[in-house]
């Protein structure tokens, strides 16, 4: 086989394969990585403003008092369920690292 390599001028010896390139390293997927943290960076934003608003509504219907128990638990679920969002784009933008 090594003299079938010699006569095409491949070279003779070990194969070493080709190192690949590293695709998180080029220029365009470090954009779209930056692109895409500053997309979570925005929604993350608007998530806690949501949160920060639907917290005020809750205490002011708490204060109240005229306002219905199951209006308030509702407020509370979508409130925790935005809480959850909250915490699954920190995870994605700030993964925990344990060394």
């Amino acid at each position: 086989m090594l003299v079938a390599e010699a006569r095409l001028g491949l070279p003779v010896g070990r194969w070493q394969p080709t190192p690949l390139p590293n695709i998180l390293e080029s220029p365009s997927s470090r954009l779209m990585k930056r692109t895409y943290d500053t997309e979570l960076r925005e929604m993350l934003v608007r998530l806690k403003a949501e949160h920060r608003d639907l917290d005020a509504e809750i205490i002011a219907l708490e204060v109240a008092g005229s306002v219905d128990v199951l209006t308030i638990k509702r407020l509370k679920k979508r409130k925790l369920a935005l809480k959850d969002q909250m915490t699954a784009i920190e995870d994605q933008l700030f993964p925990d690292i344990i060394a």
